[in-house]
């Protein structure tokens, strides 16, 4: 079978904000290859589509309840806790932080999990919160129904510092004050989803999600209950 890599995937991205800078708050971010086909030589969170595997990943902690709810209302049944995976995983892969809880894993362990169950963690999603969607314009050579989840640095089990463990998708790894992140070469939702954070950090979490809606001919802005 040949996979349409255009066609529409569920995705997950983390937003991990930082608190104990003497900079101010700040978010994790890293600039993606100049080669990349989807947003090259852009800076974005760390994030990616949804693997088959990733509804089979039994969670130490599930999402909060809140989270879960909102999900389950515009993703069909059992998508929230793959997502949550999936931002988990991403996370790892790309940067090498470890957003789990001390604890051994049961049965075979999938191989793209092996490096973090190495760690002696298991996946915990108790810190998430889903936070914004977007779904991204026809006609690019990837298209993406992401989720985006916002957690908090306090809750990586790993040295917030330490990037040794990243893959090579993502570089420039670093914390970016949020005043200076929108400064970089950033996509458009992603300068939209820095917005959204740092009126978070001022008024709290809003009682609606934010959504830009790509699915048909024209960009919609919605607000997801």
């Amino acid at each position: 079978m040949i996979l349409d890599k255009s066609a529409l995937r569920d995705a997950a991205t983390l937003v991990v904000l930082r608190r104990d800078l003497p900079s101010g708050p700040a978010v994790l971010m890293g600039m993606r290859g100049a080669q990349a086909a989807f947003m090259p030589s852009k800076y974005v969170f760390p994030g990616g589509a949804v693997d088959a595997g990733d509804a089979k990943i039994a969670l130490a902690a599930p999402l909060p309840a809140p989270c879960a709810q909102r999900l389950a209302q515009e993703a069909p049944p059992g998508l929230g806790p793959a997502l949550a995976v999936a931002a988990i995983r991403e996370l790892w892969e790309e940067t090498g932080q470890i957003l789990g809880t001390p604890g051994a894993w049961t049965g075979p362990v999938p191989e793209d999990w092996a490096g973090f169950a190495a760690t002696g963690h298991r996946p915990c999603a108790a810190g998430l919160r889903f936070c914004f969607r977007a779904i991204t314009p026809p006609g690019r050579p990837r298209r993406f129904d992401a989720r985006f989840f916002l957690v908090e640095a306090e809750k990586l089990a790993s040295d917030p510092d330490d990037f040794s463990g990243a893959c090579d998708e993502l570089s420039h790894l670093h914390w970016v004050p949020l005043p200076e992140a929108r400064a970089l070469n950033l996509p458009f939702i992603t300068e939209v989803v820095l917005a959204e954070v740092q009126a978070q950090l001022t008024s709290g979490p809003p009682d609606t999600i934010p959504f830009f809606d790509n699915r048909g001919p024209g960009a919609t802005f919605a607000r997801l209950g």
